[in-house]
């Protein structure tokens, strides 16, 4: 009996280790798939402007649904509110607050060609699903469409109703936002074959000259065709001008399936043509999407989190896909490219990179890439490096092979100088900083012959003054503030690569340009605000006041302004008159009244705590400001308000324009607890983070984070360890991560003493 007992005890611990090794590997596998978290409908409610279409990371063909093409919340194609489609595009902004785009639109239908105001088809929300690389919708008509893309090639599977006439239309010359501007300047149809079809769509708009090259080719053919332009309807097989659609009939067979597939390039057709016979020869729609999915699981396991909180999960693997559409990829499988001065290109030893938010991106988004991804956060700085040397500026928001001078001052330099600080690049460091030296003066021979809309920016007046005056007047360039603060900061980030090259007297020369944020200092109201030509304040003042692009502020006020000093923080609080004081301007920052003053306040001031807006970037390192004058938990209140009131796992949870990665990224970094408040300082500092466990691949090994105590009760950080070594101050330096380590941090219900 004893036996038997012992026997049986042996058998239950089998089974019941068997049982937990089962809970574990499944624990794992949920652990080791990202992708389930993934929701693409969130931010393309509200003002957050993403779209739920296919893409694959870092892809040069965003395939999604066009809902609407006017306003500002169609900057994506696309907004969760609409009921309509209008077809499938090719090319889309991620979480832009300008729109241009919409490239090569595809609608299958069944009834009979409209005129263009007249084709659309409605959906219900219900019939619309969107994950990792695949969309699907069925329409009202009874046509389902499926999304999916390789990085150059987009596949759709169209499934119509039985015996329904089978039609498809290719609108050339579609575009978004006709009314900013953004219209065709010419476009091309051929007509290869009943299975092939090629043209070109030169667009211009925010991208003043926007090249789009695309083959298409069908699993069937087409029974009849027909083109309509502005001046009639043809069957012919060729048109050219500004205002192409295809209607393609493939009659009312018993197959119900089929496919279109979609390859684009910004070289020429045949560009395309190589890039669909490279990356898609045949007609595997669902091999196509496992491979998109495949593509996602192992670029978002990069960091693989342990949570309890299902949303903390949604929030944090939509935002790492947000983080990795875009920039996005612009050259063809055989490294051929369309520079910024308009030549074709070869690039052979790097990924060439567009679609640059860098105003947005330099504060999160690129830190992020330096720790999770050193070989792309190295081709973006080459990418930029690239442009330089095609352009002779570095840009500042690129878009397709244009400068587009979009935003405030030279950000570029930001994330060259955080590369170098960081030694994720070595060599070249004496031309990074001719390309950050030049942009940082006033070249107007420059920008000479450049077709930009916002030429004058691509090179801007502000530099002159900077250069000349050592400040920027407010009667003599709008924003000159914003400018100012930012261009103080990014001459400290040319000081830092200045000081890493040995070169002493430009070291000093930009360290002194760095300090030039004091001239917009106001010790009598204790804000920064705009000083005229003559030196005297610009009056009235508000600090409350936005006068979107005209007045001081670039998409703020001054209480969201006053604290961009990142690169020096003892002299900000310095000037304020001490750390009590800054404290307690800080403290009233979140807790003043969030009245925005202003008949053309700017729309982009969102997700307020005070005055802290959280939906535009100026505001992104703010809280982060306690923990220099030793008021840790303060910052810890303020990133816990944030990370569980302004991120949701529904299409309105985020609480303004995504920014192409932006937005994400600094969820993504405070979710594992820590932010980098000045790019260029390779230096970390702890906030609140969300998730229990975190395992970041790196590229020499892995960096772990642990969070004992976490829970949304226990806000309170107790205790910092790096590498075993407890921190006093709650910063690190990237070298204690960057070849692996663990961060382990306490957290309890109550500040720490």
């Amino acid at each position: 009996m004893r036996k038997l007992n012992i026997r049986y005890f042996i058998l239950v611990l089998i089974a019941f280790a068997t049982a937990c090794t089962s809970a574990k590997e499944s624990q794992a596998t949920n652990f080791e798939n990202p992708n389930q978290y993934v929701d693409p409908f969130i931010g393309t409610g509200f003002h957050g402007h993403t779209f739920p279409g296919a893409v694959v990371p870092s892809g040069m063909v965003q395939l999604s649904p066009d809902t609407r093409i006017e306003g500002w919340d169609a900057c994506s194609g696309y907004h969760y509110t609409d009921s309509t489609i209008l077809g499938f595009s090719h090319t889309h902004l991620s979480g832009t607050g300008i729109g241009d785009m919409g490239d090569i639109l595809v609608l299958p239908f069944t009834g009979e060609p409209k005129a263009k105001e007249d084709m659309f088809t409605y959906f219900e929300k219900e019939n619309e699903h969107a994950e990792a690389g695949y969309y699907q919708v069925k329409m009202n008509d009874g046509v389902q469409a499926e999304l999916t893309t390789t990085p150059r090639v987009g596949i759709h599977r169209y499934t119509y109703p039985s015996n329904a006439k089978r039609q498809v239309m290719f609108d050339i010359t579609h575009t978004l936002q006709v009314s900013w501007g953004c219209v065709t300047k010419e476009a091309e149809l051929e007509i290869i074959n009943d299975t092939t079809i090629r043209g070109k769509h030169i667009s211009t708009g925010w991208a003043a000259d926007d090249h789009v090259y695309f083959y298409a080719k069908f699993s069937e053919p087409f029974t009849a065709h027909e083109i309509w332009t502005g001046e009639g309807k043809t069957d012919a097989k060729k048109a050219d001008g500004k205002n192409i659609r295809l209607f393609l009939d493939f009659g009312n067979s018993d197959k119900k399936d089929l496919m279109v597939k979609v390859s684009i390039s910004a070289v020429d057709m045949e560009g395309a043509q190589q890039n669909m016979m490279a990356e898609l020869p045949g007609w595997e729609f669902d091999r196509v999407k496992a491979d998109a999915s495949s593509s996602w699981e192992n670029l978002l396991g990069k960091i693989k989190i342990k949570s309890d909180d299902k949303d903390v999960k949604t929030n944090f693997y939509t935002a790492l896909y947000h983080a990795n559409i875009q920039p996005m990829i612009y050259h063809d499988v055989d490294g051929r490219y369309r520079g910024i001065d308009k030549n074709i290109h070869q690039t052979n030893d790097f990924t060439n990179y567009t679609v640059f938010s860098l105003w947005d991106t330099f504060r999160a988004l690129h830190p992020l890439m330096t720790i999770i991804d050193e070989d792309r956060a190295k081709d973006y700085v080459n990418s930029l490096m690239q442009k330089y040397k095609e352009g002779g500026i570095l840009p500042k928001w690129p878009l397709s092979a244009n400068y587009t001078g979009t935003m405030v001052g030279y950000p570029a330099v930001s994330v060259i100088a955080d590369a170098y600080t960081k030694g994720i690049i070595t060599e070249g460091l004496d031309k990074a900083l001719e390309a950050s030296i030049i942009s940082s003066e006033y070249h107007p021979d420059r920008v000479e012959g450049k077709i930009e809309p916002r030429a004058d920016r691509v090179m801007p007046r502000h530099n002159y003054f900077m250069n000349t005056m050592g400040y920027i007047p407010a009667d003599s360039c709008s924003e000159s503030v914003s400018y100012g603060l930012e261009n103080a900061y990014y001459d400290w980030c040319i000081a830092q690569m200045a000081k890493l090259s040995g070169n002493d007297d430009l070291y000093e020369t930009y360290s002194k340009r760095g300090k030039a944020y004091e001239h917009y200092f106001d010790e009598s109201t204790g804000f920064m605000r705009g000083k005229l030509y003559d030196g005297s304040w610009r009056t009235p003042f508000s600090p409350k006041l936005s006068d979107h692009e005209f007045g001081d502020f670039t998409e703020g006020n001054s209480w969201q302004w006053t604290w961009f000093v990142p690169h020096d923080v003892e002299g900000l609080a310095s000037l304020m008159g001490g750390n009590d004081i800054f404290e307690a301007k800080l403290d009233t920052l979140f807790s003043t009244s969030s009245e925005i003053e202003g008949e053309h306040a700017s729309a982009d001031i969102t997700g307020l705590i005070g005055q802290y807006a959280h939906g535009n970037e100026p505001s992104h390192h703010t809280a982060f400001l306690y923990n220099y004058i030793n008021k840790e938990y303060k910052t810890q209140q303020i990133i816990d308000s944030v990370m569980y009131h302004y991120y949701a796992p529904t299409p309105e949870g985020i609480c303004g324009n995504e920014d192409v990665g932006q937005m994400s990224a600094w969820y993504i970094l405070n979710a594992i607890g820590f932010y980098q408040v000045a790019p260029g300082d390779p230096t970390y500092t702890i906030g609140r983070p969300v998730v229990d466990e975190a395992e970041v691949s790196i590229k020499e090994g892995t960096f772990k984070v642990i969070v004992n105590n976490n829970s949304k009760k226990n806000k309170y950080v107790q205790s910092v360890k790096i590498n075993g070594k407890a921190l006093e101050k709650l910063f690190f330096h990237h070298n204690e991560i960057k070849d692996g380590g663990l961060l382990e941090i306490t957290m309890g219900p109550n500040p720490a003493k």
